[in-house]
């Protein structure tokens, strides 16, 4: 029986993704019989809860991310042995029952699970998610079978070959805007604004929205606003989130992280986001307006230029995030202001998602990993 075997964790970003495909490889077993998936991903907490709610099989490999840092270096090197020895005998198993490919989704688990898979010689299927690729894609290019890309990344002798965006099942809203809403105990008749920091959420992004609600209560009740917010971090975290929007008197639903974003895309009327490939691919496929407030404290940027083309195409807004809540209420909070303000700016903004294509990629990379099984 063959196995595709796939490699990325840290974040969401690194995982859903391979979900996609994952659930693309079982849907269509064609004449070849059923294909097996699993996922090699880190020891962080965060990769096994979103991995165990979709009931996913997963192996987890203590790979430590890349720096510059003495500190940084010395456990990189310290679990990059590691890492390729857990990931060689994780293939060697799967192997037992057919062949095996690597999909390797990016990140620092991808590397040394790359580097097994050279030295077992399993077929590399590398995916590409954002717009400028990382170290670790960038090192997997050069001895990948075969190179994917979903938003640019391309450089070097090595051919990469462009598909559209990646989205999972559960990325996909599963009813009508208004039963969405009622499932998170809102009125389906009101306006809404998602608020996400994708997985792991984005403190700067919380304290933006409680800055705006305090500053903006009056409208947005005029308005009648109501919110749904994934904040990250702990219990705590949720509860001082809900009693900013509870101060301004607005209607909201705030959770730690969903493991369904399909319900929490499908309600939106709007939305504010960071612009990691899977958010800018789950924005695209629910057709949300959005605000993208991308991470600040990447060095090349990429999430921002992820998120180009939706602002490129009018169906979104690029602002930038400038740490400090104050600055961002100056900065961004007009944008978003302007956005709750009109529904015909917010129509317009859905019709131009029309001028972006489909979002068909989790099948497309699902057809490659399996050409690679022959």
């Amino acid at each position: 029986m063959s196995t595709v075997l796939f490699a990325g964790g840290g974040t969401g970003g690194h995982i859903f993704p391979g979900i996609a495909v994952a659930e693309a490889l079982r849907e269509r077993r064609g004449g070849r019989g059923f294909i097996n998936t699993g996922f090699l991903c880190s020891e962080r907490p965060g990769d096994s809860r979103i991995l165990e709610a979709q009931g996913e099989r997963f192996w987890r490999v203590p790979a430590r991310p890349f720096g510059l840092s003495p500190r940084t270096l010395f456990t990189f090197v310290r679990g990059w042995g590691a890492s390729v020895k857990a990931c060689r005998v994780v293939i060697r198993g799967v192997r037992a029952d057919g062949p095996v490919v690597l999909a390797a989704m990016g990140g620092f688990v991808a590397a040394p699970a790359a580097r097994a898979a050279v030295l077992e010689g399993c077929p590399i299927l590398l995916i590409n998610l954002d717009a400028v690729a990382g170290r670790a894609n960038r090192w997997i290019a050069g001895r990948a079978t075969r190179v994917l890309t979903t938003a640019g990344g391309e450089g070097g002798r090595v051919h990469w070959t462009g598909i559209r965006p990646i989205v999972r099942k559960s990325a996909r809203a599963p009813m009508s805007r208004e039963d969405c809403k009622l499932s998170w105990g809102l009125s389906p008749d009101a306006p809404t604004l998602l608020v996400t920091g994708a997985s792991l959420g984005a403190q700067t992004i919380n304290e933006f929205l409680g800055a705006f609600v305090q500053a903006h209560g009056a409208e947005l009740r005029l308005w009648g606003w109501q919110f749904i917010h994934q904040t990250g971090g702990d219990e705590a975290t949720v509860a001082e989130m809900k009693k900013k929007y509870e101060a301004a008197r607005l209607n909201c639903a705030v959770v730690s992280f969903s493991p369904n974003m399909g319900r929490l895309w499908g309600a939106a009327d709007a939305a504010v986001s960071r612009a990691g490939a899977g958010n800018v691919a789950e924005v695209w496929a629910n057709r949300v307006p959005t605000l993208f407030m991308p991470y600040p404290f990447h060095a090349d940027e990429h999430q921002r230029l992820n998120a180009v083309p939706l602002e490129a195409a009018g169906a979104a807004e690029l602002g930038r995030d400038e740490i400090d809540a104050a600055k961002n209420l100056k900065g961004v909070g007009p944008v978003l202001l302007e956005m709750m303000s009109s529904a015909e700016i917010r129509t317009q903004m859905r019709q131009n998602f029309e001028r972006l294509g489909d979002t068909d990629g989790a099948e497309i990379a699902a057809e490659f990993a399996r050409e690679l099984l022959l």
